[in-house]
């Protein structure tokens, strides 16, 4: 008798994938069924990723963003650089090279035979829960989707840039094309369409894992406490509540005062300042009372030196 467990099905043309989008593929895809009111958000693994930059091609790709200047940075293999208007996905390459001491008191380079020293990380807007550059717009062109995430339209964006020095990661940037501000946007229109984002579906390692933030939390704290148990005690979460009270992780904290925690957040094993990210990212808002009461301090001495100059010559 004929083996008939591995045969492909033959479905008529009108049943067929290829024929209609697929309802709620992101639950083939990532084991994540995308309903509105819900949380979503990126958990990024950086000790999985290769640097394949299958996430930065994806999103461009998606998203139809104009591929950068062809020339080489001479900055290890990140021609990229940074985000920015037209790139919305940024793998990043930090050699992380160790020291040995010299005989004569230098130091040369060392690291430890047949091991590379390579730190990857893929970055992104981070959709803070607290988002400085939502509150720094005052078109109301930067808003909270559905799905709790931070998307610009461009079509109400007067490009004043304010949303820029706002943003404490470098994230939002203005493009020279159309003068507006572009950055992810956690590819609203997929979400929308039940499909897994386009940089998470593409990555091959699931260094990016989607999903709702719940579920994100509790794989990355299982992944965290798996590194250390294999050695790795430097493993720690940023962006994200660590069942750790020592270990608190940075960019979260009390929602009144900071971030109150990132939608897209990573697991690192050296210092933030290594990955390009701020140890203690804070809202541009929360500067405004300190600022406001020196201005008016400095204004308040400089009337009395020049009342005490006019008075007493």
């Amino acid at each position: 008798m004929p083996d008939h467990r591995h045969a492909t099905p033959q479905l008529p043309l009108d049943d067929s994938m290829m024929s209609s989008p697929l309802a709620d593929e992101s639950r083939l895809t990532a084991d994540v069924t995308i309903r509105p009111g819900r949380r979503y958000g990126f958990f990024t693994d950086t000790t999985l990723c290769i640097g394949c930059k299958a996430c930065e091609v994806a999103c461009k790709t998606w998203n139809a963003l104009p591929a950068e200047p062809n020339h080489l940075s001479g900055l290890s293999y990140d021609n990229t650089q940074q985000l920015s208007a037209s790139t919305w996905r940024h793998v990043m390459f930090v050699e992380h090279i160790g020291h040995e001491p010299k005989a004569d008191g230098g130091a040369a380079p060392a690291m430890p035979h047949f091991q590379n020293r390579w730190l990857m990380m893929s970055d992104v807007c981070k959709h803070c829960a607290n988002a400085p550059c939502l509150e720094a717009c005052p078109t109301g062109a930067i808003w909270r989707s559905e799905f709790d995430t931070v998307v610009v339209q461009a079509d109400i964006c007067n490009g004043c840039g304010y949303c820029v020095p706002a943003c404490p990661f470098g994230v939002v940037d203005l493009s020279e094309d159309d003068g507006k501000a572009h950055k992810c946007t956690l590819c609203h229109d997929r979400l929308s369409s039940g499909m897994e984002p386009a940089c998470s579906k593409a990555c091959p390692t699931d260094s990016i894992v989607f999903g709702e933030l719940g579920t994100l939390h509790e794989r990355a704290q299982r992944r965290v406490e798996h590194l250390r148990e294999a050695g790795v005690d430097s493993a720690y979460l940023y962006g994200a509540p660590s069942a750790d009270p020592q270990a608190q992780s940075p960019a979260t904290g009390d929602s009144g005062r900071d971030l109150a925690g990132l939608n897209a957040f990573f697991l690192l094993t050296a210092p933030p300042g290594t990955y390009n990210l701020p140890e203690h990212p804070t809202r541009a808002s929360r500067r405004i009372a300190p600022g406001l009461v020196a201005g008016l301090a400095t204004a308040s001495a400089l009337t009395v030196a020049a009342l005490g100059v006019l008075i007493y010559g």
